[in-house]
């Protein structure tokens, strides 16, 4: 078995301003760091509409259809903007994480990294935010669920912000547990321990400014591990932030590259345990672009030996 790769071009034509962290050079970085390794390579479709529809509402994506650029940039809020060639970026981000499921489920190959962008988990139902578009693991966890009809899905989002957008998209559904570590107090300001779902799927677990390697992994193997075992999903899916990193510009969490790759091969011991290796990761943030390239390279390398 193999690990796939499935990212596409057209995440070179999200043009972001001058200077903004979410830019096209993170995308870069991570394909330069992962050329040479044994990956199949596949190619991310645009997303179908009945996927995107099960997250978010016809007028939702008509919204954001109709404020694509033909030229320049528009603001969609503070942080999130378009350009011409971003419409189809989001369509292929949010479609990849779809194929990486089927790849996955089908069995064609063992685990699954999706390297696309705009990342996905800060968008809301009807919101755009924190350069985020459309709901990519949102959307491919319903796919599984509707589509593959499995019967319990898992999202663990390890980004250093909290993952709003997914929570916001899965709460109501008890097939979907939802599991976010993230700093507190941080940007969007959710993310509570006290936020956990009308159906009792949302688990967050904050971590204070300064928290390291050490702290982390005991956060993950106190609260983190036992309940995803504990909901014994069919699928584990992963929004893989990097931007819990030390050397990350935006936030103030003191991980290393090395915790990146030891979470991943617990996250897989979890697949292995409950869903027989069946485990998809997609790329959200990480602004440092020697650290993302350094993690995300650390982050398949355990894909690529867990799926051999």
């Amino acid at each position: 078995m193999t690990t796939a790769l499935i990212t596409h071009d057209d995440g070179f034509d999200h043009l972001t301003p001058p200077g903004h962290p979410e830019q096209v050079a993170r995308l870069a970085r991570i394909l330069a760091a992962l050329d040479g390794k044994e990956l199949r390579r596949v190619s991310a479709p645009l997303v179908a509409e009945d996927d995107l529809l099960r997250v978010h509402p016809k007028s939702y994506v008509e919204s954001i259809r109709a404020a694509a650029p033909a030229e320049g940039r528009v603001q969609l809020d503070a942080d999130t903007w378009m350009s011409p060639g971003s419409l189809n970026a989001a369509h292929r981000a949010a479609g990849g994480a779809v194929r990486a499921v089927d790849l996955v489920l089908s069995g064609e190959v063992g685990n699954a990294f999706v390297a696309a962008r705009p990342p996905g988990h800060h968008a809301e139902r009807e919101t755009p935010m924190g350069f985020c578009i459309f709901g990519n693991v949102a959307v491919a966890a319903k796919h599984a669920l509707v589509h593959h009809g499995l019967s319990r899905v898992a999202v663990v989002d390890f980004d250093v912000h909290h993952g709003n957008g997914t929570q916001d998209l899965l709460e109501d559904d008890a097939r979907a547990l939802f599991v976010s570590s993230h700093q507190f107090p941080l940007w969007p300001g959710t993310g509570t321990a006290d936020e956990t779902g009308p159906h009792d799927t949302v688990l967050n677990v904050p971590l204070a400014p300064g928290t390291g390697s050490d702290d982390f992994r005991r956060a993950y193997e106190d609260k983190v591990f036992p309940r995803v075992a504990a909901f014994r999903p069919d699928l584990i899916l992963v929004s893989a932030g990097f931007d819990a990193h030390r050397a990350d510009p935006l936030a103030e969490l003191r991980l290393e590259t090395d915790d990146f790759a030891w979470v991943t091969e617990r996250l897989c011991d979890l697949a292995d345990t409950h869903c027989g290796g069946r485990l998809v990761t997609c790329l959200e943030g990480g602004y440092d672009l020697d650290a993302l390239a350094e993690s995300a390279a650390a982050h398949v390398d355990v894909l690529i030996a867990r799926a051999a």
